[in-house]
């Protein structure tokens, strides 16, 4: 019944072990089956912390269902009172077995841990209200006896959860640690869809996909890139590091009402034979054919940030509306040729205000050519360096915090923004960096920060420092 994955957690004895992994891929459920056979086979007591009441009664009855597929009798007696090593009462589920051993799940209260012995069980680590404390009143009940069993999806890059995951992969393994991980991609490749698609009703639309559309499935159903990240891909989201939070862009996106409309179609790149994207973000009613001159009648600025093969080409317009600058347009091409991009972007430079583009590297002949048919004013390229990031990235910042800027409520847009972090260098220098994946190296937020930069009222001449 068990899947390679849940198997490996089941065979392993070591006395302390961390699974890492996705979320709903029944690792709880194999966990429950290790405490039923510890308290089966009369090693020891099994106390399980959950993340709260509800969570340790279904462990509990995860743990009964194996009792019963193994045919061991065994106790369901509810909700009882035990008492912690103060002497104040506490409350777990509890399953008992002839052996005299027993399944405390208990709910989230760390206190609850102490002076018992046996194993523990720590489910949803990363969810608890503290899990460092969580962890030090647990590990000193395994002295005489017992397992500590971790496991939990994480939940921030600054929770004790991480913390323990760096020591093992960063710093040497100092607590010996068995360390577990599998991502939904993991799971999916072991046989997860197989066995959910036993479970499914019929006319289910899962019970047609394969494993890369149900993948795509899930990963669309996130909030954002870096939800999905966290939640099945084992890759904690740092919050607290981000540039721009996700409270900041919920305050300042569009309302339903007033988003812009999402629209995708499929290009071609007839000189290196291989296809390639347009995606567009337009006011209701607007096509791209006829957005130039819907903008000719507005006071606009635009931002352009250039990408030819894995990156976006990224075009931004801004206009400002009652002291607020409100994004009006978002072009996205991707591994398009330079000639289709021009004909987008030239006939919107023509008609707006003021342009400033990336000029670092794929940028330099594009910029060169704009200038020549719009002239410098009015098209300024602008250098990437880590001084003019700052520049740009500030001011940026600066209108969330004040709530003078509307983008898009769109969840690639928001990834973006939220891929902006701010580091610190070895040698103690400040610099703006990125990751980069399948939607860009944080284009948009480049675009929309040059956009911002073309608004203003520009000085003789921008310091632009050539890495």
């Amino acid at each position: 019944m068990l899947l390679p994955y849940q198997e490996a957690w089941r065979a392993d004895k070591s006395q302390i072990k961390l699974g890492e992994k996705s979320r709903q891929i029944g690792w709880t459920w194999t966990d429950a089956l290790t405490s039923m056979e510890a308290c089966a086979s009369n090693l020891w007591d099994v106390w399980v912390s959950s993340r709260d009441e509800l969570q340790a009664k279904l462990y509990l009855d995860d743990s009964a269902f194996w009792a019963t597929r193994y045919q061991q009798a065994a106790d369901v007696l509810g909700l009882q009172d035990i008492a912690n090593d103060n002497g104040e009462k506490a409350s777990a589920f509890v399953l008992a077995f002839p052996t005299g051993r027993r399944i405390n799940s208990l709910s989230s209260n760390p206190d609850a841990q102490a002076g018992k012995r046996g194993a523990r069980k720590l489910d949803e680590f990363a969810l608890h209200k503290d899990p460092k404390r969580l962890y030090d009143i647990a590990y000193p009940g395994i002295t005489w006896g017992g397992t500590l069993d971790i496991f939990s999806t994480h939940r921030g890059a600054s929770n004790y959860f991480n913390t323990l995951i760096r020591e093992i992969v960063e710093n040497g393994n100092p607590k010996n640690i068995s360390h577990h991980k599998v991502t939904l991609e993991d799971a999916l490749d072991q046989g997860l869809l197989y066995k959910l698609q036993q479970r499914l009703p019929d006319g289910d639309p899962r019970m047609l996909m394969d494993e890369q559309v149900y993948f795509d499935h899930v990963k669309a159903g996130a909030t954002d890139e870096s939800a999905f990240l966290q939640e099945y891909m084992c890759v904690p989201e740092d919050e607290a590091s981000a540039f721009i939070t996700q409270d900041m862009l919920d305050a300042c996106s569009y309302k339903k009402e007033d988003n812009l409309v999402e629209h995708t179609e499929e290009i071609y790149d007839d000189i290196r034979h291989r296809k390639g994207s347009l995606r567009t973000l337009l006011p209701h009613g607007i096509t791209l054919e006829g957005l130039s001159k819907w903008l000719a009648a507005k006071d606009c600025y635009v931002g352009i940030d250039f990408g030819r093969h894995a990156d976006l080409t990224v075009i931004t317009v801004y206009e400002k509306v009652a002291g607020i600058d409100c994004c009006v347009a978002q072009i996205e091409l991707q591994r398009a040729p330079y000639y289709k991009q021009e004909a987008i972007y030239d006939p919107i430079i023509g008609v707006c205000r003021r342009t400033c583009l990336d000029e670092t590297g794929l940028g330099s002949k594009p910029v060169e050519d704009v200038q020549r048919r719009h002239g410098e004013y009015k098209a300024e390229g602008v250098t990437f360096s880590n001084a003019v990031k700052q520049d740009l990235a500030y001011p940026m910042r600066a209108s969330f915090e004040d709530r003078s800027t509307k983008i898009p409520f769109d969840r690639a847009t928001h990834a973006d923004f939220r891929k902006i972090r701010k580091e610190t260098t070895a040698a103690g220098n400040s610099r703006f960096a990125a990751a980069s994946d399948e939607g860009g190296h944080a284009d948009r937020f480049w675009s929309h920060a040059l956009a911002k930069h073309a608004g203003k009222v520009p000085t003789s001449n921008l310091e632009c420092i050539i890495i």
